[in-house]
Formats: C-alpha cells, sequence, structure tokens
C-alpha cells in the first residue's frame, strides 16, 4: 500500500486514511513531500516526517522528492490510497496503476480536517486560560502570590516516598459513525489511543516533575505489558520504582472511549483482591529502605488491595518513628473505602462521598463531617474536594487545639478532563507543606496545580514552570 501527502500536522483525517490504507494490505509505506514539493508546509519535511513514522500503523515513511506519479512507477505498489476528495479529480496516477493491475482506492468519506485551523485552536487555548484567582482567598490568609515562586525551589530539597496503587488510562478517540440499525447502540469506530500513567504512579511522576530530588515508588503490578509500561514510563520520569510483581492480578488499566471532547464508555480491567502477607513482608522492606531520608510519604489509595491495613498501620508507625509527614487520599469507585484508616496524617483530601462512605454519615453539613472525619483519623487538616464547587478546609491554627474552616473555589471555570484533579492537589500541597509553606499557601498551589491538571486530556506529569507561567501571570482573571 503506498500513501503520499503534506502530512502538514498529523490530523485526526489523516489518521482515519492511513488507517484504512493499512487495512487494505499488508504492508504500509508513506512519502512524506519534500519541502521543494510541498510549498505551503508550516513545517519542516524533517519534522513532518517525523510524526508519520511515529503513526503504529506506517511499516516505512521517507521524503518523497519526486512527483508521487513518478515514484508509483518506480514502486510498482499493488495499492494507491489517497483521500476522498481526490475521486472526482485527475488522479496521474491512475494510468500508471490500471497498465501494471494496481488499484487507486479512495479513504471512505470522512471528516476532514485544516492544520492551520488546528494551529489556531491549540494556540488560543494557549492564550486564553480559563484559570481564575481567588483574590479574597489570598487576602484573607495574608500571603503574596508572587512569593510562592521560592516555593518550587524549596521543592528540590525533598524526598518523598510514593505508596498506592497503580493504574494505567488509555484514552482511545472514536468516530461517531452514527446508530445500529439493529438496536438503539451508539457505533463509534476507534482512530487512535494514548495511555497514560495514573493511580499512585502519577501521584510519584507530579512530585518527581514539579522538583524534588528524589521520588521512590512502591506498588504492586501485574506481570504483564501494561505493568512494564508503568516501569519504563516512570524511568524515564526519574522515579525510582520499586514495583513487585503479583502473578495474581493484572496491572489496573482503565479504558475510557471518547467522541469529541466527552467520553462514552468506561471498561476496567482489574482486581481488587487484598495483597497476601508474603507480597505485604516484600513490600515493607522496600518501604523500609524508601524511606531512609525522607521527607515526605504520600499514601495514594484506589482501594484495589495494594495497601492493606497492616502495611499501612505498619508504615505509619514508621513514619511517626522518624518524624516523617504523612498524607493521605483514599478513593472509592463504589461503596468501598476509608480515609479515616489512614491515622494521624498531615492531610487527607477526600470528596464529599468518600468522606460521608468513611463516616457511614450522609446527614450533617460539610463543616461537622470535616471535624468528624478529623478526630477519628486525628488528622491535622481535612480538605473535603467538591469538585466544581472547589474545597471545604478545616485547618490546623498554630494555637493548640485550634481549627479554622474555610473554603477556597475551583480555579479552572471551563475544565476539560477532570480525572487527575485529586491527585495533582494532593501532591502539590503536600510538598508544599513539607517545605514549611502555610496550610493556606500550600492549598493555593494545590488547587492551582489541579487547575492546570483539568485543563488537558489525560493525566501528564506537571512541571513547576506550568504553575510558575500561572504565579506570574498577569491580567488574570479574579474569583471572589
Amino acid at each position: 500500500m503506498f500513501v503520499s501527502g503534506t502530512f502538514n500536522i498529523v490530523h485526526p483525517g489523516h489518521l482515519r486514511l492511513l488507517r484504512f490504507a493499512a487495512e487494505c494490505g499488508d504492508l504500509l509505506i508513506v512519502g512524506v513531500l519534500s519541502d521543494r514539493l510541498a510549498v505551503n508546509s508550516q513545517l519542516n519535511q524533517d519534522l513532518r516526517l517525523e510524526g508519520v513514522s511515529a503513526i503504529s500503523w506506517v511499516n516505512f515513511a521517507f521524503v518523497l522528492d519526486d512527483k508521487p506519479e513518478d515514484f508509483v512507477a518506480k514502486l510498482r505498489p499493488s495499492v494507491v490510497v489517497k483521500g476522498r476528495e481526490h475521486e472526482s479529480r485527475a488522479n496521474p496516477e491512475l494510468p500508471i496503476l490500471q497498465a501494471y493491475g494496481g488499484q487507486l482506492l479512495f479513504g471512505s468519506g470522512d471528516t476532514t480536517f485544516s492544520s492551520l485551523e488546528l494551529i489556531r485552536n491549540e494556540s488560543e487555548l494557549i492564550n486564553h486560560s480559563s484559570i481564575v484567582r481567588p483574590d479574597e482567598f489570598i487576602q484573607r490568609h495574608g500571603f503574596s502570590v508572587s512569593g510562592l515562586e521560592s516555593a518550587f525551589d524549596q521543592m528540590r530539597s525533598l524526598k518523598v516516598c510514593v505508596i498506592g496503587d497503580t493504574i494505567v488510562d488509555e484514552y482511545i478517540q472514536c468516530d461517531p459513525l452514527g446508530m445500529s440499525q439493529e438496536d438503539p447502540t451508539i457505533v463509534v469506530t476507534p482512530i487512535m489511543s494514548e495511555m497514560f500513567v495514573g493511580g499512585a504512579a502519577i501521584v510519584a511522576a507530579h512530585a518527581r516533575n514539579l522538583g524534588a530530588r528524589s521520588v521512590e515508588f512502591v506498588s504492586v503490578t501485574g506481570n504483564d505489558e501494561t505493568g512494564r509500561y508503568v516501569a519504563e514510563k516512570l524511568h524515564s520520569c526519574g522515579v525510582s520504582s520499586k514495583l513487585i510483581l503479583d502473578d495474581s492480578r493484572p496491572t489496573t488499566l482503565k479504558q475510557r472511549y471518547r467522541a469529541g471532547n466527552k467520553t462514552l464508555l468506561r471498561v476496567s480491567h482489574l482486581r481488587q483482591h487484598k495483597i497476601s502477607r508474603a507480597i505485604q513482608q516484600q513490600a515493607l522492606a522496600r518501604i523500609h529502605d524508601a524511606l531512609g531520608g525522607a521527607d515526605l510519604v504520600i499514601f495514594s489509595d484506589f482501594n484495589y488491595g495494594v495497601l492493606a491495613q497492616e502495611l499501612v498501620d505498619e508504615i505509619s508507625k514508621e513514619c511517626e518513628r522518624r518524624k516523617i509527614m504523612m498524607v493521605a487520599d483514599s478513593q472509592s469507585s463504589s461503596q468501598t473505602g476509608d480515609v479515616s484508616r489512614f491515622k494521624g496524617a498531615a492531610l487527607l483530601t477526600p470528596t464529599e462521598r468518600e468522606a460521608r462512605i468513611a463516616l457511614g454519615n450522609y446527614e450533617d453539613g460539610l463543616v461537622v463531617l470535616a471535624e468528624n472525619l478529623r478526630q477519628r483519623a486525628n488528622a491535622q487538616n481535612v480538605v473535603i474536594t467538591l469538585g466544581a464547587e472547589g474545597l471545604l478546609i478545616l485547618a490546623k491554627m498554630a494555637e493548640e487545639g485550634k481549627w479554622l474552616t474555610d473554603r477556597l473555589k475551583a480555579l479552572n471555570i471551563a475544565p476539560k478532563d477532570t480525572a487527575g484533579a485529586g491527585d495533582s492537589l494532593l501532591v502539590c500541597t503536600a510538598m508544599a507543606m513539607a517545605v514549611g509553606r502555610s496550610i493556606w499557601e500550600s492549598l493555593y498551589l494545590g488547587s492551582l496545580a489541579a487547575a492546570c491538571q483539568v485543563g488537558r486530556i489525560g493525566n501528564v506529569p506537571l512541571s513547576a514552570s506550568e504553575l510558575l507561567v500561572e504565579i506570574k501571570k498577569n491580567g488574570i482573571h479574579a474569583a471572589a
């Protein structure tokens, strides 16, 4: 199969065409027109070739400096594939193909995309931030936003240990075809997929990318390709992974089928049983090693069995003995989970639902709920996350036995993907607290991290530079 074109920026229309071509035969060769031939291209030939070569359906790609029809005469491919828009035009390859018995096929009628329009849209996203600044919150707690820049320099001194469930998130972008004629079912065709580390693994990647000098990650994965993907990705992020293989479970994989900016279906491949005592002992040995010189321990619990209560209790005792700060989040995908089991934490960040499940309390208001959770867990600070409504904060004050309650609104008024909000809030807030920032400064930074994270699709590790852009930004919208 042979396809040629400019491929100025690879977009979904290109992907559909190349997938169609790959399905027409066994070997797909793509000629990327050289700069001499592609006179209107915005990217040079090497960058355009790199984009096409990265597509898994393409077996071989090269820079084409001949006219496509001349190259077809030399290569003599069995099939040449072109876009449907060429069907009503003159096609100089056609007589050459007919002469030796080749075929000219046209990709099925797909929506076309303008590369220049994609560039404009991307520029608008960069230039028109939907992140707001909570001026009243900042004034109420008497800190300077510009003074927070130095927090990231301080974070470079931290050694962080992250413990919890590993998850891989796969986003499968689909093209909707319509309704089935047999039953009321939406029919889609997948056009591309992208994988991201998630769960506790992305917390570890966030911590390293935000500047921690060292991040140790302890978790349990299956002996499978998904687990090996996690190890490779974390290694590329600079995270030291101490992964324990458990043949009784696969590495948790969550697939999201999306069309446009909407998720149509989620499919989870997982096992939720508690890890065996033998694996707990392996984990504990690796955690003891990781705690040496640690400044911060982050429990990232998804209730998939990695953080067995016996293991949590042993780690908590060791952290207390070594005077290492602990923070925890326990996410509940069903009617299970108890964030209060992480005793003595400096910070807990459950959702309202998770706090109510932990306490069995479905009646009291948020302030009472937060106080009850604080008492049961013996926590210093409790933050109940409320999605688009922001945070309810119960914070320990300097005076003995005093706590203060406040609210902080969500800082991104137009989120794209909320899946990673809690992870980014937890890790950035905890790291700021670990370098001595007040709970109010820390939560502002954590909320800013969450606002950045939900402004894009997929769990991509946050960087300090992304947050600094928002901190330094002039003319940012203000939120009461």
